[in-house]
């Protein structure tokens, strides 16, 4: 009996570490399947006797079952073989995002159970049948966002009940937009088109930027009202259908004439409208006019040497230009790293304005050593005296920490205050994730979204270690105070100015104001949310609507994340861009649950921020 328990707890053990593999059927087919593309380098690692699951390029399993094709960003074209991605069942997920694919669509509503449909940036061309979504109603993701289809967007979209995202914006799609289940909708964009008629009524909470660029749309979100005279434009697009309820083809034809040139009158007024949308939508993408020279001060920084020192850190004070009544022309040096410099070298510099932010503006200069700085117009940061600012400063100006931007001088005056940075070249997080679609989004690969999460959890953990009897230790953290350095090391900016500020000024400017239980008070817990939320947003790669005050754009991505952890599945919220192997999948999986842990809405039950570290520190990427 001893004999056959121990052999059967070696079957078991033995059955344990038994790694699911793909059936050699499935292999077989998946092959088959990379024979029908071209330019299919990318697809080397794909070859018999591997483990798929574990060292094929773009494919991820779940327990030894494959769940989708990840296949964005490799060159790829050809003809795709339905007949081979149809033999494999379980397949959840296909991204074939900026390949070269071309031709008409091809049969993907065979494939009856996928739920992500990713067919961006390719040459894919034609019109797609109406009907050709019934067949898939498991959907939650379309994106055919710019190739070349024409004719109209399919009506059978209307019929998923499930849809999350619609992007079709870069086409061709003419008449008017079918109606869609807006239940579950987080983000939709359909323009850049040549689509006509009314917006839908319950489109109308994704605001003017998803429609821009079709001239013959109307509603509130184009500043174009709708009228009788507007219906027909669909018609004009669609003579036969015209035609078809006792319309002269010659009226249609002239009515269609009258309405393009009455829509071409009507471009630069729809465009002044985006225009001012796209201004009102954030500060943080705002870029303001160029100000006069002289009201942008910016620093040209020789390195000179009068230095005096205080105790725990070297103070420079330099004289330049009197500026109004009750102020001081002193520039002062709280981190002489980069070298010292005066009001006076500051003023030399012609400015060139970087934007404008919930805290001021800033602007740029390069100084004549070559290095380039930042110089941010502060507003309203006159809850201290200026011995009490002055102490601040310098305590910032202390700080020494990888993850952190240390200021290098400020300037004091009652009316307004200057701080002087390095500047940053590759910019904040938020532009690199979202505004940027080039060399520095597409090198954000999963171990540089990791490493950047990483860094972040660091310098906030530091900050709360240095700025412990602080409320709110950092207080206005998000991606657009998060800069990249050359090699993607994140530095926090605009870090503890809490105290500078009064407490009307601070809730409306401060990010961390944001945190749900603020309004009944703030604490460290509200730095914590914020740092969920970056998580969040750098794994799903979604614009937050946490950023905006009106809460109209972008993505809850709380939300969102907490209702795809509730129905197991985690994996299609993840950017998928990213999801490059079955391992790494994992990694982020951990991490939204990590993400979600930090931003729960009651701050006792939200995880500690030394504990979140830790849980981030032990993903090994």
């Amino acid at each position: 009996m001893a004999a056959v328990r121990a052999l059967l707890s070696f079957l078991l053990l033995l059955s344990s570490c038994i790694i699911p593999s793909l059936s050699a059927n499935e292999v077989d087919t998946l092959l088959k399947f990379k024979e029908s593309l071209k330019n299919a380098d990318a697809l080397d690692s794909w070859r018999q006797g591997s483990q798929a699951c574990s060292n094929w390029a773009g494919i991820v399993c779940l327990n030894g079952i494959i769940t989708g094709l990840h296949l964005s960003d490799m060159g790829l074209s050809g003809e795709i073989d339905i007949d081979a991605l149809e033999s494999i069942r379980s397949i959840r997920t296909l991204s074939f995002v900026n390949n070269s694919f071309s031709g008409p669509m091809p049969e993907f509503n065979r494939l009856g159970s996928i739920k992500s449909l990713l067919l961006s940036k390719n040459q894919f061309s034609g019109e797609i049948p109406a009907e050709f979504f019934s067949r898939i109603l498991s959907l939650k993701k379309v994106w055919l966002s710019e190739n070349k289809f024409t004719g109209n967007i399919p009506a059978s979209l209307g019929q998923l009940p499930y849809l999350m995202e619609l992007h079709v914006e870069g086409n061709q799609f003419s008449g008017q937009i079918p109606k869609i289940k807006e239940e579950k909708l987080v983000s939709v964009d359909f323009s850049n088109n040549k689509l006509t008629g009314p917006i839908p009524d319950g489109l109308s909470k994704f605001g003017a930027k998803s429609f821009a660029g079709n001239d013959g749309l109307c509603g509130k979100e184009v500043g174009k009202e709708c009228t009788d005279k507007a219906e027909p434009m669909a018609a004009a697009e669609q003579p036969d259908e015209a035609n078809s309820s006792g319309q002269p083809k010659g009226e249609t034809s002239s009515l269609g004439t009258v309405v393009w040139i009455i829509g071409g009158i009507l471009v630069a007024g729809i465009l002044l409208i985006v225009l001012l949308w796209s201004r009102q939508r954030h500060d943080d993408f705002r870029v303001l006019e160029k100000e006069k020279v002289g009201e942008a001060v910016e620093a040209n920084l020789p390195i000179t040497k009068r230095d005096t020192s205080s105790k725990k850190g070297s103070v420079t004070s330099k004289k330049g230009s009197q500026h109004g009544k009750g102020s001081t022309g002193d520039l002062v040096v709280v981190n002489n790293e980069k070298g010292s410099f005066g009001m006076a070298d500051l003023m030399k510099a012609a400015a060139e304005v970087l934007g404008n932010g919930t805290l001021g503006s800033a602007y740029k200069a390069v100084m004549a050593n070559g290095l380039s700085v930042v110089v941010k117009r502060m507003k309203e940061m006159n809850a201290l005296a200026k011995d009490g600012f002055d102490a601040e400063m310098r305590r910032l100006g202390r700080i020494r920490h990888p993850n952190i931007l240390s200021p290098l001088a400020y300037h004091y005056r009652r009316e307004e205050k200057l701080v002087v940075s390095e500047y940053i070249p590759k910019g904040s997080l938020l532009y690199v994730l979202h505004g940027d679609r080039g060399t520095c989004h597409a090198q954000l690969s999963w171990p540089i979204r990791f490493k950047i999460i990483l860094g972040v959890a660091r310098g906030l953990g530091f900050l709360h270690s240095e700025f412990s009897s602080l409320d709110l230790p950092h207080g206005n953290l998000k991606s657009s105070n998060v800069l990249l350095s050359e090699n993607y090391e994140p530095l926090l900016s605009d870090y503890a100015l809490h105290p500078l500020m009064s407490s009307p000024h601070a809730a409306q400017a401060m990010f961390a104001y944001r945190a749900p239980e603020s309004s009944e008070g703030i604490s460290p817990k509200c730095d914590v949310y914020c740092l969920g939320i970056i998580i969040l947003e750098i794994l799903t790669g979604k614009f937050p609507s946490q950023y905006l005050s009106s809460r109209k754009g972008g993505i809850d991505v709380v939300q969102w994340v907490q209702s795809a952890i509730s129905e197991e599945r985690e994996e299609e919220i993840i950017d998928p861009s990213i999801m490059t192997s079955r391992e790494s999948v994992s990694q982020m999986v951990r991490l939204l649950h990590i993400g979600i842990s930090c931003t729960e809405s009651d701050p006792e039950a939200r995880t500690d921020l030394r504990q979140a570290i830790r849980s981030i520190e032990d993903v090994q990427v």
